[in-house]
């Protein structure tokens, strides 16, 4: 479900300011990204990959219906899809990957370490192991919802309720 972080609810203050803070990473266009690009907009982050054969796909259609919802304030949000697999993930990959799902996905990569870093800062788990089958990916199902000021505000861990998810980022924009 959603997990709203308000005051005296939920976890301390502390540990959610905790959650993001400063980032570059190269977007499916292979521009540099930063932390900074995100101010003044509503941002979302979700940790995934390309390869992945249910939550990622799952996931990305709900927060493109959640989107579609908006109307014409979605343009004032992004969604940072942050690959966990950059081996695979190359920026073909990504772009074609986040097109099929809304214009306002952007696909992510870093080097290992970077990814690994940022996973850290934001709490998410995640696993990539090489098997006999070929690779195998493990990782959190977190989404993170950000305001204006880049302060992290939600964690939900299901996003089937688009219209809930439509109302809090409506809230967002508004604001």
């Amino acid at each position: 479900g959603i997990v709203m972080f308000v005051a005296g609810r939920g976890p301390s203050v502390a540990s959610v300011s905790a959650i993001g803070g400063p980032f570059t990473l190269i977007d499916q266009n292979g521009k540099a990204i930063t932390d900074q690009d995100m101010k003044g907009k509503p941002f979302l982050v979700f940790f995934g990959y390309t390869h992945c054969p249910d939550v990622c796909p799952a996931t990305l259609s709900n927060l493109a219906n959640a989107l579609k919802a908006l109307g014409p304030r979605a343009e004032d949000v992004r969604v940072l899809f942050v690959s966990v697999d950059p081996a695979r993930d190359n920026l073909a990959a990504l772009k074609d990957y986040a097109n099929a799902f809304a214009p306002q996905i952007d696909g992510l990569r870093g080097s290992d370490n970077e990814i690994a870093k940022l996973a850290q800062r934001y709490r998410v788990l995640y696993s990539v192991k090489q098997t006999p089958q070929g690779e195998e990916v493990m990782h959190s199902d977190s989404v993170f919802i950000f305001d204006r000021a880049g302060k992290a505000r939600e964690v939900m861990t299901d996003t089937s309720d688009v219209k809930g998810i439509a109302k809090d980022l409506k809230m967002l924009v508004s604001n």
